[in-house]
């Protein structure tokens, strides 16, 4: 054994016996607890296994640490069903605008969006001058709004849902409206309300129909307003409601097939409505939620380029 082997283990042994020293000494302070501490101190003195003891302690740590992070892994929500939205100025056939707006079938006018993929508006208004017999006035807007899913928002249906009653709640609540009516409309969508009302400006009194509906994560606000004007007779509000209805039944089926879902009948959900797409979910979802406009589509969709255009507040 060489001499520094016998000094190391000299030194181990003086300290070994300190500590066997100390722990006497705590014995005779703590009344029927003596033989603990030192069995304990002489086990530390004898064996090389503290090393080892350590070690495991750490591997544990270790081991606990990373079933914590696995524990603490982000949150995730179901992928929006729709990723897109189609060009919102060819939603409707041309021979849709011909009947609704006959003298402006082809003055699609597109609103501004930085996000196309996400939101969109569309409008058209046409005048149809009888000269001493008056004219007749009509107003077409067609906006798509569409909800990505998030963490924080929730599911792009559930963000939908939400945007969807909100829209029907202005729609009833214009002011100056008289004579409101709502009535949920089957077929189109998984959900859709019509809001009528009457509107007197004074270039006219207006008929005013919205129709709102939802397909999946994307709402659809159709507005379609008509008024006769300079001695023109008021236009009939039931032929206005059913002409919006069928406007608001082919976007739907645009939005739908802009996704490559298919456009037959389904069954609806929460409002009980048929819908008329039974779309397949897509995959991946989009890395940023989108977010709804400042002004809601119902409210916004009353603003025409002609003068005539009624204004719904």
């Amino acid at each position: 054994m060489s001499e520094g082997t016998m000094q190391r283990r000299a030194q181990r042994d003086d300290q070994c016996d300190q500590r066997v020293q100390r722990a006497k000494r705590l014995r005779r302070a703590l009344v029927g607890a003596a033989a603990v501490p030192v069995i304990l101190v002489a086990a530390g003195c004898s064996s090389d296994s503290g090393s080892d003891s350590a070690a495991g302690s750490g591997d544990s740590a270790q081991q606990d640490s990373g079933n914590g992070a696995t524990a603490n892994a982000s949150p995730t929500v179901q992928a929006a069903a729709y990723q897109k939205l189609p060009e919102v100025c060819a939603v409707l056939p041309a021979k849709t605008l011909t009947e609704l707006v006959p003298k402006g079938a082809k003055s699609g006018k597109k609103g501004e969006s930085n996000d196309t993929a996400s939101r969109g508006s569309c409008s058209w208004s046409s005048l149809e001058n009888k000269g001493v017999k008056g004219s007749q006035f009509r107003w077409l807007n067609v906006s798509l709004l569409r909800f990505d899913s998030d963490t924080a928002r929730g599911t792009g249906e559930k963000q939908a849902q939400a945007y969807y009653a909100k829209q029907i709640q202005d729609a009833r609540a214009v002011s100056g409206a008289k004579n409101t009516k709502s009535e949920p409309l089957a077929g189109t969508g998984d959900e859709a309300t019509t809001v009528r009302y009457d509107l007197k400006k004074k270039e006219g009194a207006f008929k005013q129909q919205t129709v709102v509906a939802r397909v999946e994560n994307v709402v659809v606000t159709l507005d379609y307003n008509g008024a006769g004007l300079a001695g023109e007779k008021t236009p009939s509000a039931d032929a206005l409601v059913k002409a919006a209805q069928k406007a608001a039944k082919q976007a739907v089926t645009a939005v739908a097939s802009a996704n490559g879902a298919d456009t037959g009948s389904g069954s609806g959900s929460d409002s009980g409505g048929a819908g008329t797409a039974n779309p397949s979910p897509s995959k991946s979802s989009s890395k940023s939620p989108s977010k709804a406009p400042s002004k809601s589509p119902s409210k916004s969709a009353s603003a025409s380029s002609s003068p005539s255009a009624p204004k719904k507040s």
